[in-house]
């Protein structure tokens, strides 16, 4: 089972990369930090700082008559040590 589901990339997260050193990644929702960590350093070939989670409730949609829920996902904001990059955000 793949527990790293995509990388996210937004305005906001394109601003943390060059920032702060952090990228955003949607998970599955029964993953937790450690194991979060210990995938992307595996994967990426980096070195995981912190790992922050979140648990976004989906929004309810209508169309028409018909009314209908997004799904809930889980997001983690990774902190990568210094002098590391992951290089698939490279030139975003």
């Amino acid at each position: 089972m793949n527990q790293i589901i995509r990388p996210l990339l937004t305005e906001k997260m394109v601003k943390l990369q060059e920032t702060t050193n952090k990228y955003g990644f949607e998970v599955h929702p029964d993953i937790n930090k450690i194991e979060i960590a210990k995938r992307i350093e595996d994967r990426f070939n980096v070195k995981v700082k912190n790992v922050r989670v979140m648990n976004i409730s989906g929004k309810m949609k209508k169309m028409g008559r018909f009314e209908g829920r997004r799904r809930n996902w889980k997001k983690a904001i990774v902190t990568l040590q210094e002098g590391f990059k992951i290089e698939l955000f490279e030139g975003v």
